[in-house]
């Protein structure tokens, strides 16, 4: 979940001179940044839900501690009757004196780049890094966007409005004295061997896929996957074969398998399909997962399925549950099987075209599905009892929505204890 924005630091230097010569020290203060998407599908059906209640994401890990995005589409504030919608990132794990900046987005869904950004990052200069006191510490926005205004904009589509939080944790540490160093370039063999490959130079195999041939070399696929080097070199295998018919797997996929081999790097669909590709780029790791797994290329294997993962929604989630299961990839079908039982996702990807052939292929799959239904079910019901404690902070913003505060629900900084 790294994160590109230009992180602030302040540094901090001290020298004092000794019997052996000057010394020094610096203190470096940064941030640790990483984001989270958060979709909120049937937007509608959320309505009513009544002031106070929320719809929280998943948590996700940025500098060591958990968060959470709370959504309260009626608002947090009974006083406001449901006008504004509001917004709020959750210190969501233990800790003390968590000192943090944070970015509220609403996304523009036409992709014109109109994105309502409320960011704390660009005023840290002025008021310095927020701090949360222990877990259930709030910041955020009672009224973070008048709804009717969202309503008729293109921040709502389809019924599903996205947000995206940024969290910049602050981490400080003392820096000694460093020695001089020669710099060294980073490797670049993954480059010089897929160079070797394009090249075509000292290529000893072909490898025809479909209508659609491939040249190689026999050392560089055998130390790279057990299958090619008992297909090559194996006590079975014919090192003097010159052409090899693969009929599993198809070519884009196996042109984007060599690249990997080569060049150690998970390729995108336009360096292997060129600009006028009409496969995305999941279906394309899709098909990659089950011919790592064929070729026994663990690493590309895992590089797959963490992509997978990042791509999980209603529209995809049935396919990659039903390839986890097929290719025994044990953490991929769990976080499929957590979020397709998820009571808000399991409507909609039980109409998915991916469900339907889950249901052929893997028939055993809606069984635990059902359990893992249960379960999450069971755990709702036991948290629902318990009583937790946090605190809360509130900015009201204009009722255009317009992205600076209009008045600190706080202005004395005062911490308001909740019921969560």
């Amino acid at each position: 979940m790294a994160n590109s924005r230009k992180q602030p630091r302040v540094e901090l230097e001290a020298e004092a001179e000794a019997e052996s010569g000057p010394s020094c020290s610096r203190s470096l203060s940064e941030t640790v940044n990483g984001s989270h998407r958060f979709t909120i599908k049937g937007y509608s059906l959320a309505k009513g839900m009544g002031a106070g209640k929320y719809i929280a994401s998943d948590t996700f890990a940025v500098g060591g501690y958990d968060w959470a995005i709370y959504f309260y589409p009626d608002g947090k504030n009974p006083e406001d009757n449901s006008m504004y919608l509001s917004v709020f990132i959750a210190l969501a794990s233990e800790g003390t004196d968590v000192r943090a900046l944070f970015e509220l987005t609403l996304v523009d869904q036409t992709n014109n780049g109109k994105d309502k950004v409320h960011s704390h990052f660009d005023r840290a200069l002025e008021s310095g890094p927020y701090t949360l006191k222990y877990r259930g510490s709030m910041w955020g926005y009672k009224r973070f966007f008048r709804r009717a205004s969202v309503e008729t904009s293109d921040y709502l589509k389809d019924d599903c409005l996205v947000m995206k939080c940024t969290v910049g944790v602050v981490r400080t540490h003392l820096e000694g004295p460093k020695q001089f160093a020669i710099p060294v370039p980073p490797s670049d063999m993954g480059r010089e061997l897929k160079d070797l490959l394009s090249s075509e130079v000292g290529c000893d195999i072909v490898f025809d896929v479909g209508d659609e041939s491939f040249k190689a070399h026999k050392l560089i696929l055998a130390a790279r996957s057990p299958v090619f080097r008992a297909q090559f070199f194996g006590l079975v295998g014919d090192r003097n074969v010159d052409k090899v018919v693969v009929k599993d797997v198809e070519p884009f996929i196996f042109k984007a398998m060599l690249l990997f081999i080569y060049s150690d790097r998970l390729p995108d669909v336009y360096e292997v399909m060129g600009s006028s590709s009409m496969c995305s780029f999941t279906v394309m790791v899709q098909h990659l997962l089950a011919a790592a797994d064929l070729y026994n290329l663990d690493r590309l294997k895992l590089l797959c399925e963490s992509k997978l993962s990042e791509e999980i929604n209603t529209d995809t989630v049935a396919t990659t549950l039903s390839l986890a299961e097929q290719h025994h990839c044990p953490q991929l079908k769990a976080m499929c099987l957590k979020f397709a039982a998820n009571p808000t996702n399991l409507g909609a990807v039980m109409q998915s075209e991916g469900f339907k052939d889950l249901e052929e292929s893997c028939p055993s799959m809606l069984s635990e599905l059902l359990k893992t239904f249960a379960s999450g079910d069971e755990n709702m019901t036991m948290l629902s009892g318990k009583k937790r404690t946090g605190s809360t902070i509130g900015l009201d913003l204009p009722a255009d929505g317009s992205g600076a505060p209009a008045e600190s629900v706080n202005p004395n900084g005062r911490r308001v204890r909740r019921r969560l």
